[in-house]
């Protein structure tokens, strides 16, 4: 029996504009930018910053030497922040409608501080709330120092949860993530990124 929901953030529960993203990072210098950036698990230094290997000032730093020039703190998160489009009203009331069900609700997601900024405050939704009114835990990749499609993820959050994979449903964009967390024994659906997935999410939780 399925009674906890993982969600994946970017492209299930917000959607992606990784195009935005690109143009934000050459706007600030990074002439090969969509050679560095990947919608589903980051390289580089960026990969570094999502996988928790070094440090928001850290990234800021290297990202400086990368395109010549000091990049501020408040550059590299307006260009991280280019991956958000939007937030469907849909999905936010989707995610409070399963928690009235009964459901427990857990973010797995590869991301970083400077998504965190906004994503962590009350800006998110445009009515006061964080990302964490929505959820009953979060698992964050950067904080972890692990990142999927890692089977370590996966299984640090299963015990960290105390849970059963065959309790678990796991809901993300990227196929390769969905594999992984599949390979665990747990149940997958993998919409596409911005896809209206509210109605079709119970046809996996039967």
């Amino acid at each position: 029996m399925i009674n906890n929901i993982i969600f994946d953030l970017g492209g299930v529960v917000i959607t992606l504009d990784p195009q935005q993203a690109v143009r934000r990072f050459e706007a600030l210098g990074l002439k090969d930018a969509q050679h560095h950036l990947d919608s589903y698990t980051q390289h580089g230094i960026f990969g570094d910053l999502e996988g928790g290997l070094i440090s928001a000032e850290e990234f800021r730093i290297k990202l400086s030497e990368m395109v010549g020039r000091e990049v501020t703190a408040q550059e590299c998160a307006y260009a991280w922040q280019g991956y958000a489009k939007d937030v469907p009203q849909r999905n936010l009331d989707a995610l409070i409608r399963l928690r009235e069900e009964g459901y427990r609700l857990i973010l797995l997601s590869n991301t970083n501080p400077y998504m965190m900024e906004w994503v962590g405050s009350t800006q998110f939704d445009g009515r006061g709330h964080a990302v964490d009114y929505y959820f009953d835990a979060l698992y964050l990749s950067y904080q972890m120092k692990l990142m999927k499609p890692s089977s370590e993820i996966f299984a640090k959050m299963l015990m960290a949860e105390q849970v059963s994979p065959s309790t678990c449903l796991f809901l993300d964009d990227g196929p390769r993530n969905v594999a992984a967390a599949s390979q665990m024994g747990i149940r997958t659906f993998c919409p596409e990124n911005g896809a209206d997935w509210t109605e079709d999410i119970y046809k996996y939780l039967k």
